[in-house]
């Protein structure tokens, strides 16, 4: 299965009493897909993954599967610091007819390189899924180096990297050394909006996006763009967007992308605690960014 082209990072909303809001899931989802997304991603880090029970992260990921009905990938938020916890959720999207999972890197343990290996290994093993590793060494205070990473991807059905490390050497170190010297095909997608067209210009392939929730049609423009290898139209898009990428970012996401998403009449509520409503500081800045884009609803 390819990896490429936008893949939007689903929030969740929350109703008022703070229970999940299926009905604007699903208009959230007909957004995305109007807009020609390749794929949705449901349960991770932008949906709250880490304050949702067992039972709600499965619905959500149903509930998606559904929903898409094959018009697009789902690709499920699965990982977990608990390796066991981690397979069960995977069996459990397996099940509900997901395309493949989104495997975060372990958070808190603060595993070894070896322990990494291990930890997807055993997910890999227990699952048909194809699976994406999701490397965020700022929420997870680990980096997948690049050494292991080309041993995760012998693992067969392990079949591209999100890449949210910031550091776009080690990203040009994976293409080199796993998409371009490898003996299969492996996808590397930016996990940072800020860094897709830099990555995809030195041979990336799209985009695990928090800002497409809001402007799904310019992130896919974007993508195509530069995938066509006409930059300077994806330049033009980034630099319009770069202020919004900026400020998706001024606070733990997914409290400014949620915030901006109210602010268009994207009614996707709050978000849980432990995370907070923006301050008042930087609400104001992302209202005069919004208005600045024109995106006001």
């Amino acid at each position: 299965m390819q990896v490429k082209g936008v893949y939007t990072a689903m929030v969740t909303p929350f109703d008022e009493s703070g229970e999940v809001d299926f009905d604007v899931l699903g208009e959230l989802l007909d957004r995305q897909l109007a807009a020609g997304v390749a794929g949705v991603v449901p349960m991770g880090t932008t949906g709250e993954s880490p304050t949702m029970f067992n039972a709600e992260h499965d619905a959500v990921i149903r509930y998606t599967v559904e929903k898409v009905a094959g018009r697009a990938q789902v690709w499920a938020g699965t990982g977990s610091n608990n390796t066991q916890q981690a397979i069960r959720t995977t069996g459990e999207a397996q099940e509900a007819g997901a395309d493949g999972a989104l495997v975060v890197t372990p958070y808190y343990n603060k595993p070894s390189q070896a322990g990494l290996y291990r930890y997807f290994r055993d997910i890999a093993e227990s699952t048909d899924l194809p699976l994406i590793v999701y490397n965020i060494k700022g929420r997870t205070a680990v980096n997948v180096e690049t050494e292991t990473l080309a041993e995760i991807a012998k693992i067969p059905n392990v079949v591209a990297v999100k890449e949210a490390s910031g550091d776009i050497g080690q990203m040009a170190d994976v293409i080199d050394r796993i998409c371009r010297r490898g003996d299969e095909p492996f996808w590397v997608v930016s996990g940072d909006d800020a860094l897709t067209l830099p990555l995809m210009s030195i041979g990336g392939h799209g985009v695990i996006s928090v800002v497409s929730n809001l402007v799904p049609e310019r992130m896919v423009a974007l993508v195509e763009a530069a995938s066509a290898g006409d930059f300077a139209t994806a330049r033009e898009i980034h630099y319009e967007l770069l202020p919004l990428f900026k400020a998706s970012f001024i606070e733990t996401n997914p409290v400014p992308i949620k915030a901006a998403m109210n602010l268009c009449g994207l009614d996707v509520g709050g978000v849980r605690s432990p995370l907070a409503p923006l301050t008042a500081a930087n609400q104001e800045r992302l209202e005069s960014i919004i208005r600045g884009l024109g995106l006001t609803g």
